[in-house]
């Protein structure tokens, strides 16, 4: 390897490394690129080795942020942050969770499918994974703790069923890859929906099933209430204002009604308008939501430079092609290129968050997979797929640690690192199953867009 490679592989290693240390992402982004541009500056000016970057080059990222900010698509993320935090504080998630619960309370495992069925409700209201998580754990692990569930299975259940936010639309992991690889998002919230749905089905499957073998892991209840008209009706009257909001969001953007950025804002004002509705829009809740969203927006923006920066100087110093090369060196062919691709990925989500890999390695290796030939939209929500392990993998599960701070002192790491192992097998076969029927994901935007 050339001497700017060396420096753009020591330069990904110091990007790992300052992550570990736990300081915060944005700073460890353009740090080490303000870090390893002075770096080569010097190594082309004292040891004669062309690096291709100087702070000229590195001005250039000035641009990009630019570019960033004038970006319509991105402004869709405060609204649907916005439209998920004031769902969670209208109380749409405790009445389902308490009405569902009845409705499923005669069947053995009947709690774990109605936090199954809420988690895939929030998924499709909110995309905001750590609001998810800690919602289904605080409806759900006490009720069903209190049936004498095996406390693994509880916990493991929320975990799981929480991360669904990050694949069925709309969600926000889906619009940053959007705007990172420059397709379009409708494209990719049609291609998410099968395979979010799939995983779930696969989620719900196990739910049913395990309990059955294994009766001792959720007890059958035994004062159960009776499914009448009365409860149908409880629970039809619940579900249809978060089932129309959800509709009207996605329907609007899937026939072209309306722009995703558009829909957003159809989101954030129907949640708002169910807020009041249901007399929860209150001056103190509406302060909370707002607060909540300009930090997580402030939040992602910030990486979003530190992004930029990195990715600059990455490039400069020869980052793609060194990555490029590699990949494409590999005696397995273009779908072992794939494969060893999502392994890696996999891998990463160990260590990394999700949004350290959607804005630092996608960019890296979408080229290179449409190079060969594959679909970017089918590989971006393989992708995804792939990236939602990263909530449940240790060390750095953020979706074991939301449940840890919520749960009840019975929910120790270990009892985390055993619930969540079934559901990461799960997660792997629904990753598999996406990959061999392609289908799967390319057969919603075709047909949407087919005359």
């Amino acid at each position: 390897m050339s001497v700017r490679e060396w420096l753009a592989a020591a330069m990904f290693a110091a990007f790992i490394f300052g992550i570990l240390t736990g300081f915060p992402v944005a700073w460890v982004l353009g740090g080490v690129a303000v870090v390893f541009t002075a770096i080569a500056i010097i190594v082309e000016q004292d040891f004669g080795h062309f690096t291709g970057v100087d702070w000229n080059f590195a001005s250039l990222v000035t641009d990009r942020i630019w570019d960033l900010m004038d970006n319509w698509v991105l402004v869709a993320l405060p609204m649907f942050i916005c439209m998920g935090l004031l769902l969670d504080r209208a109380g749409i998630a405790s009445d389902l969770m308490r009405d569902v619960s009845r409705l499923f309370g005669r069947m053995r495992g009947g709690l774990a499918v109605t936090v199954a069925l809420i988690g895939v409700v929030l998924a499709a209201s909110t995309g905001i994974i750590g609001a998810s998580v800690v919602l289904l754990a605080l409806l759900g692990l006490p009720p069903m703790l209190e049936a004498r569930y095996a406390p693994s299975f509880a916990a493991g259940t929320v975990c799981a069923v929480g991360t669904l936010g990050i694949l069925i639309p709309p969600s926000i992991m889906l619009v940053l890859m959007a705007d990172r690889l420059a397709i379009s998002v409708g494209d990719l919230f049609l291609g998410a929906i099968i395979p979010g749905l799939l995983l779930a089905s696969l989620y719900i499957a196990f739910l049913i099933l395990y309990p059955a073998f294994r009766p001792e892991i959720a007890p059958a209840p035994e004062d159960a209430e009776i499914v009448d008209l009365a409860l149908l009706l409880s629970v039809f009257r619940d579900i249809v204002p978060a089932a129309g909001l959800i509709l009207a969001v996605l329907g609007s953007i899937f026939f072209g009604i309306a722009t995703p950025t558009e829909a957003s804002g159809v989101g954030a004002f129907g949640a708002l308008c169910l807020a009041a509705w249901r007399g929860r829009l209150q001056l103190d809740v509406l302060r909370d939501v707002l607060r909540e969203t300009t930090m997580t927006t402030g939040y992602l923006f910030g990486i979003f430079v530190g992004a930029s920066a990195f990715a600059l100087v990455l490039r400069g110093l020869g980052g793609d092609e060194l990555i490029a090369r590699g990949l494409l060196g590999l005696p397995f062919g273009p779908t072992g290129v794939v494969l060893s691709i999502l392994f890696i990925t996999f891998l990463l989500g160990f260590f990394l968050d999700w949004i350290e890999i959607t804005f630092i390695v996608l960019p890296l290796v979408a080229p290179i997979v449409v190079g060969l030939g594959f679909d970017l939209v089918w590989f971006t929500v393989l992708f995804a797929v792939c990236l939602q392990t990263s909530f449940l993998t240790p060390p750095v599960g953020f979706a074991l640690f939301y449940v840890k701070g919520v749960a009840p002192p019975e929910i120790d790491v270990r009892t985390l690192y055993v619930g969540i192992l079934p559901f990461v097998g799960l997660q792997l076969l629904g990753l598999a199953i996406i990959f061999i029927w392609p289908d799967l994901v390319t057969w919603l935007p075709a047909r949407a867009y087919s005359p």
